[in-house]
Formats: structure tokens, sequence, C-alpha cells
């Protein structure tokens, strides 16, 4: 009975651990595109509104004919130097999942699209909340870093409700299902 009590609680516990992993679409726009002249600076601000953390993924979507998205080195990043990227994707539902932290430079691979600030700079802390070992302040972006419009406007920010409760609804099933079994097991030794 004892054995059973412990199986009780333990899967009680794990249903009450909260799992949050979001994804992000970047910019929250209909594509990864040049900044617009409405929102010039969508790629600067929209990083700053959010807590970014290991688990979490970024999601850029842009015709594929049209566009990609490299990430890059900070100076790279700098001086919008598209050669030898670190990660190159193209192909239009391009998924990043954020393993470590750290601070991360993303732009675009066309030529020309990152001196027109299709560009973004994330940084991700650690579990407990510090920075990362690299980060400086001088990591920040530059307030006069150049914009140029082209046909997509500013979405509100902030993570999609539905993805943050699917997660959660799955960990709560997983985690349901697992106390089935191992009380079950447990039920059948006794």
């Amino acid at each position: 009975m004892d054995i059973q009590l412990s199986f009780a609680i333990m899967f009680f516990v794990l249903i009450q651990t909260n799992v949050f992993a979001y994804k992000y679409q970047v910019g929250n726009l209909q594509s990864w595109n040049i900044p617009t002249s409405e929102d010039p600076k969508v790629y600067t601000n929209w990083p700053t509104k959010l807590n970014f953390k290991i688990g979490d993924s970024l999601l850029f979507l842009y015709p594929p004919s049209q566009d990609s998205v490299i990430q890059v080195t900070k100076d790279s990043y700098k001086t919008c130097n598209l050669k030898d990227p670190i990660l190159s994707m193209n192909d239009g539902n391009s998924l990043f999942n954020i393993t470590t932290p750290g601070v991360f430079y993303f732009t675009s691979g066309v030529s020309g699209h990152c001196e027109k600030s299709q560009k973004l700079q994330i940084t991700v802390y650690a579990n407990d909340g510090s920075l990362p070992p690299s980060y400086s302040p001088s990591d920040a972006l530059d307030d006069s870093a150049p914009s140029y419009p082209t046909v997509f406007g500013g979405i509100p920010s902030g993570p999609s409700p539905s993805f943050s409760s699917r997660i959660e609804a799955s960990v709560l099933l997983v985690s349901a299902a697992i106390g089935v079994v191992i009380c079950g097991l447990v039920g059948g030794m006794m």
C-alpha cells in the first residue's frame, strides 16, 4: 500500500510541473522580410518584449524562392557579411530550436536585405536567469540601423496561446498516461 501512495504522490507532482516551450513566429509577421516603413525596427523591438528560453524555437516564414535565413557571428551580423554562415535555412518554413543559452544572430541570406534591417538578434538566458558568459552591453543593437519599406506590416507580438496550450496539454496527457501505467503496474504487483 505504501508503494501505491508513493507512486500516486509522484504522479500528482508530475502533473503539477509546468513545462512551457514556445514557438515564436519571428516578428509576429506573415513573412520574414525587409521591415516596412510603418515598423522599421520590427526585428530590433520584437525580441525585447520576449524572454527566450532553452526549449523555445523561432519560426521564420518566407517564400523560399525569394528569401532565406542564416545564422551568423556577431561580427558578420554587424557588417552584414553573408559569407560562411553558422547555419543556412532556405525552405520557407525554417525552425531554429534554442538548445543553449547565448546571443544568437540571424539575417536574410539574400544580398542587400541585411543592410535594410532584415536581421535579428536574440538573447537566451540560462535556466538560472543569468546572462550568457559571452554577453556584454555592446551586444545591443544600434538605434541608427537603416530600414526600408516592404509590403509587410507589423502584427502585435507575444507567444501564441495556441502553441503554449498545446504543449501544456501534451505534457499533462503524457504525465497522466505515465501515472496510470505506474499505478496499474504497482496495483498488479499487490
